[in-house]
């Protein structure tokens, strides 16, 4: 007997990594892994290399990291993209939905704050993942 994810996702789904974080003094996102295959960009007249892609992101404060994922799956050809999330500020979600003008981005938070405080944390919040 089979388990869920086998009768819900069909055979030979690829599942890539991209890794970012953000640095704490510049509240830059810095990218620590990548392993999309290279060296297939898509053009005009070929299709995307992947149809859609989620990214999961425990916290979107600024919007930083979450901006840099999506600019990075676009450039790969990423046609619609799931951003996941457990909390978000007002600005950072807007931030990450109008990426790339918004087309093809949707977002899903359990929570949202209003407020960021001076360090890029949100406020209230709950704390730096």
């Amino acid at each position: 007997m089979g388990t869920a994810f086998e009768t819900i996702l069909p055979e030979n789904v690829p599942v890539y990594h991209l890794g970012l974080f953000r640095e704490k003094t510049t509240l830059q996102p810095v990218e620590y892994y990548n392993n999309l295959p290279t060296g297939i960009t898509p053009t005009a007249n070929t299709a995307s290399n992947c149809d859609v892609a989620i990214i999961l992101d425990p916290v979107i404060a600024t919007g930083g990291t979450a901006e840099a994922a999506i600019q990075t799956l676009r450039d790969w050809g990423v046609g619609k993209i799931l951003v996941v999330s457990v909390l978000g500020s007002d600005q950072g979600l807007r931030r990450a939905a109008t990426e790339s003008g918004g087309g093809g981005i949707q977002v899903f938070v359990g929570g949202v704050d209003q407020k960021l405080e001076s360090k890029g944390m949100i406020y209230p919040g709950i704390g730096d993942m």
